[in-house]
């Protein structure tokens, strides 16, 4: 496969789920620094998108919707779990069981400040971006020592 397009396949997973950034990029044993900035990236393609987008694409997809009502189990949910944590958890929870579209579009469906939103979201993304590829990298290292012996 050509470099390129693994690079790009990093990129684009990690806008649609954090994890399989890291764990491709392992994969295809691309250098940790490139996996970290490509996971990061990607994940903040898909918030700049949500922040000042989200509007419109709400919009968009209400037209396909089924259920019109505003409160519904999955509305509370979400309220519910912004209350408990507000932005920065929020931001926080995104990569590892929000997704980046769903964090994106939950903390901009709650009206909150999208330059903060943007802030702790960059913070988030390369934190766990961090955390994520040390700990995939490492684990298949032990792995595959353990698999050797």
């Amino acid at each position: 496969m050509a470099t390129a397009l693994k690079y790009f396949t990093v990129y684009f997973l990690s806008g649609l789920k954090f994890i399989f950034g890291p764990t491709f990029g392992v994969a295809y044993d691309l250098p940790v620094i490139a996996i970290i900035i490509l996971t990061t990236l990607g994940m903040m393609t898909t918030i700049y998108l949500f922040t000042f987008f989200g509007d419109e694409l709400r919009k968009f997809f209400g037209r396909f919707r089924k259920d019109k009502r505003i409160f519904n189990k999955k509305s509370r949910r979400f309220v519910k779990i912004w209350r408990k944590f507000g932005l920065k958890g929020m931001c926080l929870l995104t990569p590892l069981v929000l997704t980046p579209p769903g964090g994106g579009l939950l903390v901009n469906l709650l009206g909150s400040n999208k330059r903060l939103i943007l802030k702790w979201m960059w913070i988030s993304a390369f934190l766990w971006s961090t955390v994520i590829t040390l700990i995939v990298k490492y684990a298949f290292w032990l792995i595959d020592d353990f698999v050797t012996l």
